[in-house]
């Protein structure tokens, strides 16, 4: 992902709608005074939170989770004008925030240590502490969910939270920081808006005690830089080049139906779209042909939806051409489009090579770079001989073949037959550079604690 285009002066931020250029507005961005007024007022309200009834904690998200649903349309139509992503989808991720908050609301007052077996005249357990104040910098591709969770879990847990939301959508990231926090005790959920330099005093600042990140990994690794050198503990889910193996005994239809979905579903703007395909040779011809109609059926039907802003555009389209340059060969898409907006089109890609720009690095945007393989086995080591590890998926009939994958491919999350499958409050922990630590589910209430271990015996009695 390439950095925001929506920063003028340092002093604002200013949003284009990606689907028109029409100006949506300026949101000011925190001077380094404001900056360091709101870590001092998460210190300040840290001690009264973490002392508060996990139960009444619980309440509290859960009334806040109550009135994100009565804004969800708002915020929808909000992010709708600042990132192109189109209202009914973005309805969705709204809804989607709701639903991890009361998640977090009810696992919260239940998350629970352990006893220790140790001296039958002693007791011993271990205690979940909150860390203290939690840095949580979000995205701009789905905002309120992805914000949701970490917010959520920081609360829920005792922690107070800074959240810095993508200045691609400083709108969306106020408003749900508004909405948020009249439920909740002053202090407790603090909103600071900016871009690059706003994120990196945060980072570093040394009252802050958890960077949870989303985003680039770019951003990911110099936020982990700052984690090293403060203390904070770290959380990161950050960029992928995620793989799809197709195996020569799947329907080649149905398997580019599931490439489609994963390589176009939101304009390839979601950090597990599918990045590279490896399609083996026996059923290449007939799943490039279905995947090209897939392409200009989304094509046809008034286009897919503009990408963020112009920038990221153009990092696709440079991508694109770099790869056509080295070999690639267009089957469909392609080309930018005439007009105002952010547009790209469904574009596919055979003839590609593990060297190509494509292959290597996250495009994110909706492009299918397409590989022929001579062996599902020859497809996994190619998924492998990559530098992200943040989600793979394998189309096969074979339990064997899907047992290979899962013992071989080196991600954070595997899915078989299902590009986007997977179960209420999964979690997993992205390997290499997409990045570490556990970003959802009930394991994300661990990372945002801390465990005491507590020892208690008697003392020898009095001579």
């Amino acid at each position: 992902m390439t950095p925001a285009a929506t920063t003028a002066p340092a002093t604002e931020l200013t949003v284009l709608d990606p689907r028109d250029g029409s100006l949506v507005g300026t949101v000011p961005a925190a001077t380094e005074e404001e900056v360091r007024a709101a870590v001092a007022a998460a210190r300040a309200a840290a001690r009264d939170w973490a002392w508060t009834a996990p139960e009444e904690r619980g309440k509290a998200l859960r009334a806040a989770a109550d009135r994100l649903a009565e804004h969800a349309q708002e915020l929808a139509e909000l992010n709708a004008r600042e990132t192109g992503k189109p209202v009914e989808e973005s309805l969705g991720g709204v809804m989607a925030g709701v639903g991890t908050l009361h998640q977090y609301a009810e696992l919260g007052p239940v998350h629970r240590g352990h006893s220790l077996r140790g001296s039958i005249l002693a007791a011993d357990w271990t205690v979940p502490e909150p860390r203290g104040v939690v840095l949580a910098l979000t995205p701009w591709n789905d905002p309120v969910a992805v914000a949701a969770g970490l917010l959520g879990a920081a609360i829920v847990t005792g922690n107070t939270v800074l959240h810095k939301p993508s200045e691609r959508c400083p709108h969306v990231g106020a408003r749900l920081g508004e909405i948020l926090a009249e439920a909740l005790p002053a202090g407790v959920l603090t909103t600071v808006s900016g871009g690059a330099a706003v994120g990196a005093q945060l980072t570093a600042h040394p009252d802050v005690d958890v960077l949870a990140h989303v985003g680039s990994t770019a951003t990911g690794e110099a936020i982990a830089r700052a984690g090293v050198e403060s203390g904070a503990h770290v959380i990161r889910e950050n960029g992928g080049n995620d793989a799809l193996v197709v195996d020569d005994d799947v329907d080649p239809a149905w398997a580019a139906e599931q490439a489609a979905i994963g390589a176009f579903a939101n304009v390839g703007q979601i950090c597990v779209a599918v990045e590279r395909i490896y399609v083996h040779r026996a059923v290449a011809e007939p799943f490039l042909a279905a995947l090209a109609e897939e392409a200009r059926r989304r094509n046809a039907e008034g286009g897919l939806a503009p990408l963020v802003d112009e920038l990221m555009r153009e990092e696709v389209h440079r991508q694109v051409a770099e790869s056509v340059a080295q070999g690639a060969v267009v089957v469909e898409g392609a080309e930018v489009p005439a007009g105002p907006g952010a547009h790209y089109p469904a574009t596919v890609l055979r003839e590609c090579a593990p060297g190509m720009t494509v292959m290597r690095e996250e495009t994110f945007g909706p492009v299918a770079p397409v590989q022929v393989v001579d062996s599902f086995g020859e497809g996994l080591r190619l998924a492998a001989a990559d530098r992200y590890g943040l989600a793979a998926t394998v189309l096969t009939g074979r339990i064997a073949h899907a047992q290979l994958a899962v013992a071989e491919l080196p991600v954070g999350t595997l899915k078989v037959n299902n590009v986007f499958g997977g179960a209420p409050g999964g979690a997993a922990q992205p390997r290499r550079a997409s990045g570490a630590g556990f970003g959802y589910g009930p394991e994300l209430l661990d990372e945002m604690t801390q465990v005491k271990v507590v020892h208690v015996e008697m003392p020898p009695a009095r001579g």
